[in-house]
């Protein structure tokens, strides 16, 4: 069987910036494999384009820039949040909430989720990232395709999102 639409693919891999020899991202071994519905935008594009056509066993080593992974850091996307739209139900939020390195769902423009990591809290104000982690980032992957399989009704009806 071949890397394909609607296939589940379940690979394991290593993500280090830049290079092989880069400072080490995220590792997911055989314990926790990742699984993906290939070819419905669940992983970026250049990702899937690496592995189509692919078969079981198959190792990989690419590259990906991040102008074609999760884009340049984005001076705007650091923003400046009064702490009054943390309050719940008219009650301050707590300051265990509110602390630098904590990644909060926020909500964007026109009602899109996003997450927010906090970089600082001042007395009136929060300040917070809202570029994705890895964003500005070439990255690097070296993994293996341990298994492919038929993707369930379930899978291809809510697009492999479980």
């Amino acid at each position: 069987m071949k890397v394909e639409k609607d296939k589940v693919i379940v690979i394991t891999y290593y993500l280090s910036e830049g290079s092989p020899e880069g400072e080490m991202i995220q590792v997911v071994d055989k314990d926790e494999p990742f699984e993906f519905l290939f070819g419905h935008e669940n992983v970026l594009p250049i990702f899937e384009k690496e592995l189509e056509g692919v078969s079981k066993g198959h190792q990989f080593s690419f590259g990906i820039k991040a102008e074609d992974g999760y884009g340049e850091r984005q001076d705007n996307a650091v923003v400046t949040i009064p702490k009054s739209v943390f309050n719940i139900e008219g009650e301050a939020a707590s300051e265990e909430l509110l602390q630098v390195g904590n990644v909060l769902p926020m909500v964007g423009p026109e009602e899109m989720p996003m997450d927010g990591l906090i970089i600082e809290v001042k007395d009136d104000s929060v300040v917070m990232d809202f570029n994705h982690p890895l964003a500005g980032i070439d990255l690097h992957f070296e993994g293996e395709v341990i298994d492919i399989r038929e993707a369930t009704e379930d899978e291809l009806s809510n697009d492999g999102i479980y």
